[in-house]
Parts: C-alpha cells; structure tokens; sequence
C-alpha cells in the first residue's frame, strides 16, 4: 500500500483566498475494503509553557502546578471534504472493495480570511458533543462515516479572537508554533484494522490589510545632542611627546611636521621638546550641537522583502565653526511575539540587523552653514537593504501575537575620522584634534510590517462600501426633552393613564401544552424538514457567514508571480517542537 497526496501548481506559500486543490492517490498491491476517504484542511497554533518552580509568588495556574508544562492548542483553520464515496452515493452507504491498482480522488479547498476558532456554533457542531446536523452525525460510531474528527467542544474551553490567519511560525522550540496541514484519512473497516493516515504541511502568509492612501505626514524620532567642549589634551593631541628616531625620517616628505620641528626648542636639561600649545579651536569656542532625526511615513508600514522608507536628516542647532561628520548607521528591527498559554504570558524579542554601514566620514554640518539648515543623509546606505525573509507580517491569534519596533542608531564624529589603516603611520606630532565619537540611538516604538500580498481590488472596494449597521433608536434624556420654563410654577400635567395589565402566568398543565403545540407547529407533517443526502435528523441552523467572508468567496486569489519570498518554517514537513504536539489525522 502507498499513499500521498499530490497537489496542482503549489507556490512556494498560500495566502488568503487561495484554491487548494491536488489528488490523493492511494496505490494497492491487493484488494481492499474501503470505507471512506476524507481529506481535512488543517490550520494550528500551539503553545506550552511551564509554571515557574522556584518564584513563590508565581502566577496560579488552573491548569497545573509549579514546575509542570501547560498546553494551548488553538483549531484556526479546520475544513473537511469526503473524496469517497461522493456526494452522489446513496446514504448508509456500506463499504467498498477496491481492486488492486492506483486510484487517484481529486479535492479542492478554498483558503478563507478568518480563523476558524473564534466561532462557538461551528466548533460546537464538530465531534464531540456535536448535536444532530454536525460532522458527527454519519452513519458510522465514530463519527463522519467512521472517521475521526477534531471534538470541537475543546475551542470552547479558549479564549479567542477574530483576525485573519495568521501566517506559519517557528523558531521557538517547545515554546510555540503556528502549521498548516493537508491530511488524509482512510477508513478501514474491521474491528482489527487501522485507519491509514497521511499528511503534508504548507507554508501559509497572509493578505495584508487595505493601506491607508498615502500622505505627506510623517513619523520621526528626533535627539538633539551637544559635544563637550575640548581638553586642551583632546586639542594637542600628542604635540607633547617626544619625537621618535623613524618620526624623523617621515617628517622629510611632510612639510608640517618639517614646521612642528622647526617650532621645537632644546631645553635646560638638553632634550629637544615638542612644539608650544596651539589649540585648534580657540578658547571659549561654541561646541557644536546637532539634531539627527530619522522620520518614516505615517502611519508607519513596512513591507516584506522590501526596503525601508527611511529618511535620515542632521540639522545644525548653534553657531559654531566646527565640522561634523557621519561615521556609522545601522538599522535594527526588533520584533516582539507574545505567547500565551491559558494563564502563563512569555515574551520573547528577536532582532534583525537591515541595514549595517561603518567607516563612514560623511559631512553633515560645514562651519559655513547657518544655524537651521538641514542636511539629508544620502540613502543609498540603506535603500538596497531589504527586510530579510525571515521577517512575517504582524500578527494576532487567540495565543500568539507580533509586533515590531525599529531601532537606528548613528554614528557622528566631531572632527574627520581617521581611517585606522592610515592611524598606524600617523605622525606623533601631527596638531590635529582628537575628533570627539558620539553615538545616538532612534527608536521607534511602533511599527507594522505587511506581508506585501494586496488583497483584490473588488474586495477592497466591497469592503469600503459596506452596508453600515443602523444605529438603534434611543430615547432622549430628561434634560434634553423638557422645555425651558420661564417661571418656577410648572404646568398642570395631564393625567397619566393606568399602568397596563400583565397577563396571568400559565400553570404548568398551560405550559406543557403550549410547548407540545409549539413542537408540532415546528414539525408539520406537510411541511417536513429538508435533508441532505445522507443525514438522519434535522441540523442546527448555520450560523451566517460574516461579511468579509461572503465577499471573501466571490474574489479572486492572488496571483502566484507576486508573492515575495518568506521563509517564517524551517522545515513544514518536519516533526513538531512542542511536547506532545505531534500531529494526528
């Protein structure tokens, strides 16, 4: 027997929208009795964390106690789909035998926009303590035709949030997940028999939101800093000591240190000594202040696999004759996830380096500019530099959420920098200043990364122009409804009518019958229920779909040759890190 599931035209990654489709071949060297083969769309977010052990005042689980692990596992995308026998097999169907030989059932999934989770009546109708109608209801003991189902009553236990899917998560061994499956389950009836089971995983990154139309606003985060002013030691450098036996050799092909030595003088004791003081910036001289600011449009957005819209900006504060110079930047982006897990919170922070530029000596403010003006740092030091690819969109699940914040931190340099390569063979007596290092970090505290995955343009103006729901009506207040009086006196009110008349509460013997009557309304005999093929009772009534995802049915999936690259698994198809989350059919 070999069995595996073939999909059509996979991408690299599925997205919101996306038809899955593919076979499920099933290949059989002898005859089979076959009961039936359902084939499940499975989406899960796992989490585990262990109560801490050793903090008295710990948090209090109702799950465990200390030192024991504690699991959430939360169903976000679950759809199933019998492949055989089809939809137009006669109901209580039995079992069938298959010859020996490959058969091939095609299936077809069309990926939605929410998590499947958040809705109490779906996962209520899903196994378990599933009522008439749900999955459960089949001809088989075990379910739909003998299969197993997830017991949906477990969602119930969760708290849970409506957003979209999120997209697929690892990096966090025994800690926290997020995976996507296609499974297949075929039923072998027999008391002695087991199911075959087979499964493949499939990375999944989301549609981004509508962005908002673009402004001329921007989000900055701006320091202004000051220099210190010089030592006369940072002003002399190393004028004061003495010159040594190769320092005379190199002064010959430089005239200014052949005017350093021209200027020493020999002293009482017979040593020759360095020349007089001559401070290059004069005493009392402004120290130079600055303002670096790195703004970003707003709101802030970044994209996957895209570079960042950054601007760099140094704007001169006070007016001083002093030179600045941009030595280094270096762009972080810093993502914080948020795992929860029943009563236990854990935040784990994860850093990526954009974009990094040292041995820089770009001049920002010249002693000629006047206070105010602002210079633009040149951004082909980061315009090349895209997020990495390991980079996911922003998130929030019921158990698991993603933000971001980014970091730029900046070089300056009062004073040209000297090259290290050329401070090796620098001249001792050489009378220029000791440039003053200064690094400045900017941050930003909030900042939304967007999978670059734009949802249909008929979507999106279906969204934009969807019916509002209508306000209810509301009585006035008091103040709000009575008239201004111009005198204390109030007016005789008319006479209030006599409070209505409840009716009398039924007896019991009333009751009974009325309820007997009201289920004998529900189930005339002229008027019988509708059945589907197959089902035995009459099912609960589907709860409607929400708005986004009826409109969700009717759009078209995103083209495959502009998705970005994304690498948020290691391996989808490899065995999963949480302790007991080893995946079953």
């Amino acid at each position: 027997m070999s069995l595996r599931i073939a999909l059509d035209d996979a991408p690299e990654f599925y997205t919101n929208l996306d038809v899955i489709q593919g076979r499920i071949i099933l290949g059989l060297t002898r005859h089979e009795q076959i009961g039936a083969i359902v084939v499940k769309l499975e989406g899960e977010s796992r989490t585990a964390l262990a109560v801490p052990a050793n903090d008295p005042n710990g948090p209090q689980t109702s799950s465990g106690s200390r030192g024991d692990i504690v699991h959430e596992n939360h169903k976000i995308l679950y759809k199933v789909d019998q492949v055989f026998p089809d939809k137009t097999a006669p109901p209580l169907m039995g079992p069938v035998i298959l010859a020996p030989g490959q058969h091939q059932y095609p299936f077809r999934f069309k990926v939605p926009f929410n998590n499947a989770c958040s809705d109490p009546n779906a996962m209520a109708r899903i196994g378990g303590m599933a009522g008439p109608g749900g999955f459960a209801s089949g001809p088989g003991i075990f379910g739909l035709g003998g299969i197993r189902v997830m017991d949906g009553s477990k969602q119930l236990l969760y708290s849970h949030v409506t957003k979209t899917l999120p997209p697929s998560f690892t990096g966090f061994p025994r800690q926290a997940e997020i995976r996507y499956y296609i499974k297949v389950t075929i039923q072998r009836p027999g008391l002695f028999k087991e199911n075959w089971r087979y499964h493949i995983g499939f990375k999944f990154l989301p549609i981004e939101p509508p962005r908002p139309p673009k402004t001329n606003q921007e989000a900055y985060a701006r320091r202004p800093f000051t220099f210190r002013p010089r030592s006369p030691a940072s002003q002399l450098g190393q004028q004061g000591k003495r010159s040594s036996f190769f320092a005379g050799f190199r002064s010959n092909s430089n005239p200014n240190l052949n005017e350093s030595y021209a200027t020493s003088s020999v002293g009482a004791d017979g040593k020759l000594q360095g020349p007089s003081p001559q401070p290059s910036t004069p005493q009392g001289a402004t120290p130079p202040s600055i303002e670096m600011s790195a703004r970003l449009p707003h709101p802030s957005i970044l994209t996957c696999n895209k570079p960042i819209d950054l601007r760099l900006i140094a704007k001169k504060l006070v007016p001083a004759n002093e030179e600045i110079y941009l030595t280094s930047v270096q762009i972080d982006l810093i993502g914080k996830t948020v795992v929860r897990c029943q009563d236990l919170v854990n935040t784990e922070t994860t850093n990526w380096v954009v974009a990094s530029r040292h041995g820089l000596s770009i001049p920002v403010s010249q002693p000629a500019d006047a206070v105010g003006t602002e210079v633009v740092i040149p951004d082909d030091l980061w315009r090349d530099a895209p997020l990495p690819n390991t980079v996911m969109p922003s998130f929030i699940t019921c158990n698991l959420s993603r933000d971001y914040q980014l970091e730029v931190k900046i070089g300056l340099s009062w004073g040209k920098p000297v090259a290290q390569s050329s401070s090796l063979f620098k001249s001792k007596n050489q009378q220029a200043p000791i440039p003053q290092p200064l690094h400045l970090p900017l941050h930003f505290s909030t900042i939304e990364v967007y999978s670059g995955l734009a949802p249909p343009k008929q979507l999106v103006e279906a969204m934009r122009h969807r019916p509002r729901p209508i306000p209810s009506t509301t009585r006035p207040s008091a103040s709000a409804a009575a008239p201004t009086r111009p005198s204390q006196n109030p007016p005789p009110q008319p006479p209030r009518p006599a409070p209505p008349q409840m009716p009398p509460r039924p007896t019991p013997q009333q009751a009974a019958a009325l309820h007997a009557a009201a289920v004998a309304a529900a189930h005339d005999p002229l008027y019988p229920p509708q059945l589907a093929p197959g089902q035995t009772e009459p099912g609960y009534d589907d709860a409607p779909p929400s708005y986004d995802e009826a409109m969700a049915d009717t759009a078209e999936p995103i083209v495959v040759g502009e998705r970005p690259a994304y690498s948020g698994v290691t391996n989808e198809n490899g065995p999963s890190t949480i302790p007991g989350g080893d995946v079953k059919g």
